[in-house]
């Protein structure tokens, strides 16, 4: 009888690792890229499920990694150098944080009115310019260069719908926004479209305190087409990472780097920018903390040097 009753208890399906991913708000295309990451992992990673949930971005999911809130998620490479190292908002409570990888690039253009005179960074100096938009990565890390550098605007602060419309009203001359890739993003060509524009570069001397003062950040040339007729110029750029709890396991993490990495649909399918793209080479010109031994073993496996910056610990 024993043996007849045994027979018939269905044997449970092996129990799936559930992770949460930390994302940004639904309106982005961020968020599309992390709803096809998650969808990614749940179609190749063996015995583990995902589902993503809505947050207020960088600072948020970092604050929920630290409480163990998320097991993955959005940060965009300065702030998260900042957190792991216990720097600026993070002094004195740093974050315990590994970096996965990073997917895209994010140049901190600078651009103002082609009517306003204004030809050099340093000639910004007094200007009505917006230095990024209030709250945001941009904003924070563009006072820091400012200071760095010396330069003080008449800071312009607001949404993208205000600082939009200001550029467009002559209210303020410019501002400066984060690119899609290398490429201007949509609130600029919208712009351009009531009042042609252009985009600063940096000189050498700037170039140069930048990337000695600001380990946090790199400093980039951004190829000539970022928008018709835009030629080549160099910026500071900060890069959109996936970063995880070190609590993740080692297996699970390579997993889904595995996962990650030779994916050539599904992630490019969220954002256009992602197609084609070297992930493991991103990760290597703009990670900012170690990586997690789990992808550290994927990216060792497939030959990549790792900069001392990303490697392990």
């Amino acid at each position: 009888m024993a043996c007849a009753l045994t027979a018939l208890i269905a044997t449970p399906a092996a129990a799936q690792q559930k992770l949460l991913i930390g994302s940004t708000s639904s309106s982005s295309s961020h968020y599309g890229y992390f709803v096809a990451l998650s969808q990614l992992i749940n179609a190749k990673v063996k015995g583990v499920e995902t589902s993503v949930v809505e947050t207020g971005a960088t600072v948020d999911n970092l604050r929920r990694l630290a409480r163990k809130q998320i097991d993955m998620g959005l940060v965009t490479t300065n702030t998260g150098y900042q957190a792991y190292a216990g720097l600026a908002a993070f002094e004195g409570k740093p974050v315990d944080t590994r970096l996965l990888w990073v997917y895209v690039p994010a140049p901190q253009n600078i651009v103002v009115r082609k009517d306003s005179g204004v030809d050099s960074v340093a000639g910004l100096k007094g200007k009505k310019f917006n230095p990024g938009l209030r709250g945001s990565a941009t904003e924070a890390t563009t006072d820091a260069v400012f200071k760095l550098l010396g330069l003080e605007v008449d800071a312009v602060r607001g949404s993208t719908t205000d600082i939009v419309d200001a550029v467009k009203d002559n209210r303020a001359i410019g501002y400066v926004k984060s690119g899609a890739g290398n490429k201007l993003d949509g609130s600029t060509l919208d712009i351009n479209t009531f009042s042609p524009i252009k985009v600063l570069s940096l000189t050498k001397e700037e170039a140069d305190k930048i990337a000695k003062g600001m380990p946090e950040v790199s400093v980039v040339t951004v190829p000539a087409g970022a928008a018709e007729g835009v030629p080549a110029y160099t910026t500071w750029s900060i890069g959109i990472a996936v970063h995880a709890h070190p609590d993740m396991s080692d297996e699970v993490a390579y997993q889904i780097t595995k996962a990650a990495m030779e994916d050539k649909e599904m992630q490019a399918g969220a954002m256009a920018e992602l197609k084609g793209v070297d992930l493991m080479q991103v990760t290597v010109d703009y990670g900012s903390i170690p990586l997690h031994a789990g992808a550290a073993k994927y990216f060792k496996e497939k030959g990549v040097t790792l900069p001392e910056r990303i490697a392990p610990k």
